[in-house]
């Protein structure tokens, strides 16, 4: 069995104390390999590595940059089907779910690459004669990437391409659930060139690594995805040292179904947002708020469409939902099962264990949902979606933003108005109309509003230099 290793300025090694954790498939329990568990001192190493290495990067022509990353997506594009397969192996979901990710990291590294021949500043009309007033975009530094186990190339990419394209050095962290891949990520990287230094790969435990990733006075930026309450966490301790702090946490998404909807439709994006990657998606759907002329109707194909999805290991053929990442998550997804059904919301389909074998749970809908209950207020992260009845659009729309998270919401409809209100009004930093929940572009802004994020930095496209980037202004006198 392989015993994965660290890369720290350009080299791959163990953990100082050689210790090692386990990574399993959650479909089949079978061990994939071992992988450093770092200590606090392999940490400072990447990131006293990382600060050696910035000067040399951040003064590399953006271009010459470009030229790395560009040859980095053409190697994750040659590698794709061996990619997709680690990342099912590891994380639980299809083949197919997978190789789209795999697909979207590719191509997010071609999309940053082309930045290297766009970024710059601007030239501003100055207010007195004889001067020329420019700003220009510096790299922010040394910056740490925190990243979780549901998309575990794809976020990677979002924020390493770029950190790297506009000059700084990183130390990537990634969820110990799902390592693998982001070592696959990392070696595409390294073959397409990348400098010793410039990126550093350091698997382990929140407690050593992470914690010291954030609390680091030699750490300019902290990007970090993940749950509220971790996020919370790092946001106290970064600003002490005040490290700019980039924050995507938690999601409690809507999809409102108004009466003039097409009730195929909104079950087919319900299915797609809330049952898709297993439910285990910041972006997921997890609450349909449906008008209640609808609602039976709606309810009834929801709960057959769940019943009919095909569950099982994410490598064979037809299989449309995968499991649970790990016997943690399986059981909070089922406890959840267990508080909607004692809050008094009806069980229409699902609430078990799919089989008795691997991280299996079976895709599970409820009706009767209170907006006051725990499963329409609390993120499961899982494949469970609850029905809210509304009165009318107005009550819809008030239920929809009943909550502390604000990040994607959707509206099933026909009426151009009505779709257009509900953009303007829904408290969400993502808005979709007649779209699943689920899925994003990446040339477009990315983020939520209230508990979502830190309400400060957007990720993706063109938003994401604000970040990564600080702006320096330039009076030349020349008169």
């Amino acid at each position: 069995m392989t015993t994965y290793k660290n890369l720290i300025a350009g080299e791959w090694v163990e953990s100082a104390t050689g210790e090692t954790f386990a990574n399993h498939n959650p479909a089949t329990g079978d061990l994939l390999g071992h992988f450093p568990s770092a200590t606090v001192e392999d940490t400072q190493r990447a990131i006293a590595v990382a600060n050696e290495a910035l000067s040399g990067w951040a003064n590399t022509p953006p271009p010459s940059r470009a030229v790395i990353l560009d040859k980095a997506s053409k190697i994750i594009d040659r590698r794709g089907d061996e990619f997709a397969k680690a990342l099912t192996q590891e994380e639980g979901k299809t083949y197919a779910e997978a190789r789209g990710e795999v697909n979207r990291a590719r191509d997010i590294f071609a999309y940053a690459a082309g930045e290297g021949w766009r970024m710059g500043g601007q030239t501003l009309p100055s207010n007195i004669p004889g001067e020329l007033l420019y700003t220009r975009r510096e790299p922010l530094g040394v910056v740490a990437l925190v990243t979780p186990w549901n998309f575990p190339i794809a976020i990677p990419a979002w924020k390493m391409a770029p950190a790297l394209i506009y000059g700084n050095t990183v130390v990537f962290k990634p969820a110990s659930l799902s390592p693998h891949i982001g070592l696959l990520l990392v070696e595409a990287l390294v073959e397409a060139g990348i400098p010793a230094g410039v990126l550093n790969f350091v698997t382990g435990s929140g407690r050593s690594v992470g914690n010291t990733l954030v609390g680091s006075k030699d750490v300019d930026g902290v990007s970090f995805t993940g749950s509220y309450s971790v996020g919370m966490g790092i946001y106290a301790q970064a600003m002490k040292n005040l490290t700019r702090v980039q924050l995507e946490m938690g999601g409690k998404n809507p999809t409102v179904v108004l009466k003039d909807a097409e009730i195929a439709q909104a079950v087919a994006l319900t299915v797609a947002g809330g049952f898709g990657v297993t439910g285990q998606a910041c972006t997921a759907t997890s609450r349909v708020i449906v008008e209640e002329s609808v609602a039976d109707k709606f309810a009834a194909a929801l709960a057959d469409a769940a019943r009919n999805l095909r569950v099982g290991n994410g490598l064979e053929s037809g299989v449309q939902m995968g499991p649970a990442v790990d016997q943690g998550q399986l059981e909070t997804d089922l406890e959840y099962i267990r508080i909607a059904q004692k809050e008094g919301a009806m069980l229409l389909a699902g609430g078990s264990r799919a089989t008795d074998d691997g991280y299996f749970v079976q895709p599970t809908v409820f009706d009767g949902v209170d907006v006051s209950m725990r499963i329409a207020q609390e993120e499961v992260f899982g494949p469970v979606v609850g029905i809210i009845r509304a009165r009318d659009f107005d009550d819809a729309l008030e239920k929809a933003n009943a909550i502390e998270f604000g990040l994607s919401a959707t509206v099933v409809t026909n009426n151009l108005q009505r779709a257009f209100q509900f953009a303007n009004r829904i408290d969400a930093g993502v808005v979709k109309i007649n779209e699943s929940s689920s899925g994003l572009a990446l040339q477009a802004p990315f983020g939520g509003f209230k508990h979502s994020s830190a309400n400060t930095f957007k990720e993706q496209g063109p938003a994401a230099i604000e970040f990564y980037t600080r702006t320096k202004t330039v009076y030349v006198g020349h008169g």
